[in-house]
């Protein structure tokens, strides 16, 4: 459509935006790009854009609201992640804040607890010290890829390896433990 040089840029650039927003939600940063990639005159990609912009077909505030939602749950990324994609997407720090707010601490730490229960591999002997290392070091790691901080990363592999830990050795003593000291502690 763009090669057709009789074609109007107006036309051109109205059909290239509905049809990038008809495949998922974009900010007015990922469409402008896309009108440059397309050559769309940057006048032309301009005015289209903030035509679409009055009539709300384009809110980087919504788009940003439903990005962090949206990547929060289905890819567990921290915050920081978070930020950084919506940075790269051309959402302005202000608005970013506003919709990271959604996830509360609570939500980024209880999302990276399930994360490393799920990828700690089944039958790990967490009692040797080099294997619960190395076990350590991959789930910290793959925290980190998802944005989290390396404190928090470490100390919540910590918690939910000790759990898991814990877990084995009552299943495997659950006969054997008979009234002492440990009924007190609390």
């Amino acid at each position: 459509m763009a090669a057709d040089p009789e074609a109007n840029p107006e036309a051109v650039a109205r059909a290239i935006v509905l049809r990038q927003l008809t495949n998922s939600p974009k900010s007015r940063l990922q469409l402008a790009r896309k009108l440059a990639e397309r050559n769309v005159p940057e006048d032309v990609a301009e005015a289209v854009l903030d035509r679409f912009e009055e009539v709300r077909l384009i809110d980087d505030a919504d788009f940003a609201e439903m990005w962090v939602r949206s990547r929060a749950q289905s890819r567990k990324l921290a915050r920081g992640a978070l930020r950084r994609e919506l940075a790269d997407k051309g959402i302005d720090a202000e608005t970013a804040e506003k919709a990271l707010a959604q996830v509360s601490d609570d939500d980024e730490r209880n999302a990276a607890r399930d994360l490393v229960a799920r990828r700690l591999r089944a039958g790990t002997d967490l009692s040797d010290r080099t294997e619960r290392d190395k076990q350590t070091r991959r789930l910290a790691s793959m925290l980190a890829r998802k944005g989290y901080q390396p404190s928090a990363a470490f100390r919540i592999v910590g918690e939910v390896l000790d759990e898991a830990l814990s877990g084995e050795a009552e299943s495997h003593g659950a006969g054997v433990r008979g009234g002492g000291e440990a009924d007190d502690i609390g």
